[in-house]
């Protein structure tokens, strides 16, 4: 058994939290499934707004899945919730993503 299947295991025993959610955005995007590690990851989000990691991995799984607009409206909200946690590290992240989607 995958970590994947590990995971949906437990979503389908109705074990369903953010970081759960955040952990199979994670794992399909790892596997490049974009379309899943999106759906997980916007899930993820509904839990917690302020999952600044959430966010930075969002924008990467939209960016990945030729979602540039989508990308840049996750990735600059991600900035902003970043900054208002003071979660320096992931708002610098995104900030690169940003500035690459800005080149391309």
């Amino acid at each position: 058994m995958t970590m994947i299947d590990n995971l949906e295991s437990m979503l389908d025993k109705g074990k369903d939290n953010v970081l759960l959610r955040f952990s199979l955005g994670k794992a399909y995007l790892d596997q490049k499934d974009y379309s899943d590690a999106i759906l997980h990851l916007k899930k993820a989000l509904e839990f917690d707004t302020d999952y600044s990691a959430a966010w930075k991995l969002l924008g990467k799984a939209q960016m990945e899945n030729q979602q540039q607009d989508e990308a840049r409206k996750t990735l600059q909200h991600g900035v902003n919730v970043a900054r208002e946690k003071g979660d320096i590290q992931a708002m610098r992240e995104m900030q690169v993503a940003l500035r690459r989607l800005d080149k391309k």
